[in-house]
């Protein structure tokens, strides 16, 4: 079993732009503050797709099952790690400020956040899918 980069390097602009585009659905503010949180966003989502992606080598090398089967199970990983990034991702939309005195950020979407981060959580499932399609685009 070997790392995994290329899913994580080739799903990250995919879900990067669509983040992109919930977060500028969701703005409070026409102007350039949801583009850097946007911005920002990809590489919490190219971590997050590492880590999904590497939980089963990660998991083999510390040999975790054998210490814990709640926590050598690899759903239970992703998930927790799904769950840091839901946090992570909500919390950056909500800091930033979006007009002089107020104090209301971005608001990303409860709802949408939490769909990227199923995006992330489940990519290992659908990226067998979609990787046929990747290849004959860009040549891997």
């Amino acid at each position: 079993m070997a790392l995994e980069f290329i899913p994580a390097l080739v799903l990250t602009p995919i879900l990067g732009l669509y983040e992109l585009f919930l977060i500028h659905h969701d703005e409070n503010f026409r102007g350039s503050h949801w583009l850097g949180h946007g911005l920002s966003t990809f590489s919490t989502i190219l971590i997050g797709l590492l880590i999904v992606f590497n939980v089963p080598y990660f998991l083999e090398l510390i040999n975790l099952s054998n210490v814990s089967s709640f926590l050598g199970n690899v759903w239970v990983v992703r998930a927790l790690v799904g769950l840091i990034i839901l946090i992570r991702i909500h919390t950056q939309s909500a800091v930033v400020k979006t007009t002089i005195g107020s104090s209301k950020g971005l608001k990303e979407t409860w709802v949408h956040s939490l769909l990227v981060v199923v995006l992330i959580v489940i990519a290992p499932l659908y990226w067998p899918l979609v990787e046929p399609l990747i290849k004959s685009i860009i040549p891997i």
